[in-house]
């Protein structure tokens, strides 16, 4: 089991996307997307630009991964199709990439294209370059704005912090930490808690 931890700037509930009884990492965090495997963990923390730095916003351990082509057609998860014409966590919807005919990426209509709905070259790129897979978890737990502190214990073990300490992402944690940091999600609540830190 890996650990991957990394800060979320923008919460707006759509990376990661905590509805409708699913966590799923879709979009951004290309490198994360690309390495992590069933049975990981993934921590998605506060930032400077949110004001919450030290605080956890979404855990989760993943449960299965998808290509993108595989989310886009799996019946389950046509509910996280973008739905403008419904509540905002059926517009946050991230099942927006999939390929036509001739094997290109289409980018449907979503936080991550243009406000027109046209494409967004650099989103799409950034999202779909370097991984190919959308990250899923029933075993999660989404605090949102109301997200909570890392514990003292997982800040200062030894030399590893669970906060990461860069704009990319921490992997790298010794096994013992590995293990209370396992310890410690096994002991959080469960679900969707809170509501999205950038929405009105």
């Amino acid at each position: 089991m890996r650990v991957y931890s990394y800060k979320i700037a923008r919460d707006y509930g759509f990376a990661p996307n905590p509805f409708h009884g699913v966590c799923t990492l879709a979009t951004c965090k290309p490198k994360i997307r690309k390495a992590a495997k069933a049975g990981d963990l993934i921590f998605g923390c506060g930032s400077k630009a949110n004001d919450r730095i030290g605080k956890v916003i979404c855990a989760m351990r993943v449960s299965e991964t998808l290509t993108f082509q595989q989310y886009w057609d799996d019946p389950r998860f046509a509910i996280k199709r973008p739905n403008f014409h419904a509540s905002l966590a059926h517009a946050y919807g991230d099942n927006i990439y999939h390929r036509n005919a001739r094997g290109r990426w289409i980018q449907e209509k979503s936080h991550h294209s243009l406000p027109n709905g046209k494409l967004n070259r650099a989103n799409l790129d950034r999202d779909t370059t370097t991984s190919d897979m959308v990250l899923l978890s029933h075993e999660f737990v989404y605090f949102g704005r109301d997200s909570i502190p890392i514990p003292k214990r997982l800040r200062s073990f030894a030399i590893d912090d669970l906060y990461p300490n860069t704009r990319d992402y921490r992997a790298n944690f010794a096994p013992a930490f590995i293990a209370a940091i396992n310890r410690w999600f096994d002991q959080l609540p469960r679900g969707n808690l809170g509501r999205p830190i950038d929405w009105n």
